[in-house]
């Protein structure tokens, strides 16, 4: 099957609402499957004007603003997004979008934006023990029936007695991408509760051995492997030739051969090979991490150059 592209862009580095849209919009024309984005409250360096915006309430304007397009978070970290309220968030997102959204899940990395939003930011064991009770509690909640009641109780995060409502429009629930590098606890989770693995800017090697580790993490549980879809983010940066890619690494502050050592960069017949070889590894969706969120004809040169033979 042809490799599915999806834009994904990280607006805690500087964009409005309006500039997520406006690429929103443009990936939407352009045909690829899906616009992703961050969940992050503090830019990685820089100013980040004009601030952070939050990713669901983002992703709800888009659910209106758009029409065709999926969309969805890569990833919401387990510490700010309490599952109970996540579950609420998701579904009614999911409804205003007619079934279009997925949720990506992760453990959280980032400690300076916790400390500086005032979240605590326990040890990565912990957050691995409250995503393992936010996992189990988007699934309960989202598959009660109507009617009934789901208590959880857990290490970290319990619910008692929630109706479990809204359902979302997708059913039996939305789409679940866990992201993270394949280590052993975090694949059993995997195994056992996503629809979908995300290798986080790994090289096509970590890629390959998180991939057997999965596949291995399902058999134990027993359930397919091929059940569960495996897809990976990638930073992108193509220039028709030369000159453009150079001038497009260095509008991300980085040469052409950072571009192409560092993530999936070059003209388009070398982003199609890299592509391709991704592909052949077994990714089914391709994350193109897209840093200058206002070069919109980047955007068409993947389209036109790119998208058309992988």
């Amino acid at each position: 099957m042809p490799l599915q592209l999806r834009i994904f862009v990280e607006p805690q580095q500087g964009a409005s609402y309006d500039d997520q849209l406006a690429v929103a919009r443009a990936a939407e024309a352009h045909g690829f499957d899906a616009f992703f984005r961050s969940d992050h409250l503090q830019a990685f360096g820089g100013r980040g004007l004009p601030g952070p915006t939050d990713a669901w309430i983002t992703l709800a304007g888009l659910a209106r603003d758009t029409s065709t397009i999926r969309l969805g978070t890569m990833v919401s970290p387990v510490t700010f997004r309490y599952p109970g309220m996540l579950a609420i968030a998701v579904a009614q997102v999911d409804a205003m979008s007619g079934g279009r959204v997925e949720l990506g899940v992760g453990a959280g990395w980032f400690d300076g934006e916790h400390a500086a939003n005032g979240i605590p930011f326990p040890p990565v064991g912990q957050r691995v023990d409250l995503l393992e009770d936010q996992l189990a509690i988007l699934h309960g909640m989202w598959g009660t029936a109507e009617g009934e009641r789901f208590t959880y109780e857990g290490r970290g995060y319990s619910v008692v007695d929630s109706p479990g409502l809204p359902k979302p429009v997708q059913q039996p629930r939305v789409p679940i991408i866990v992201g993270s590098g394949g280590g052993p606890r975090l694949a059993r989770l995997t195994a056992r509760y996503a629809d979908e693995w995300n290798a986080v800017f790994m090289p096509l090697e970590g890629f390959v051995a998180g991939r057997d580790r999965l596949r291995a993490a399902c058999e134990a549980a027993g359930r397919d492997p091929a059940s569960l879809r495996c897809s990976a983010a990638q930073t992108i940066c193509c220039g028709a030739d030369e000159a453009e890619l150079e001038r497009r690494a260095a509008n991300i502050h980085q040469t052409p051969d950072q571009v192409r050592r560092g993530g999936v960069g070059g003209t388009p017949d070398e982003v199609v090979e890299r592509l391709r070889a991704f592909a052949a590894a077994g990714v089914a969706r391709m994350y193109l991490q897209v840093l200058d969120m206002r070069d919109l004809d980047h955007l068409a040169l993947l389209a036109e150059s790119v998208m058309p033979h992988v």
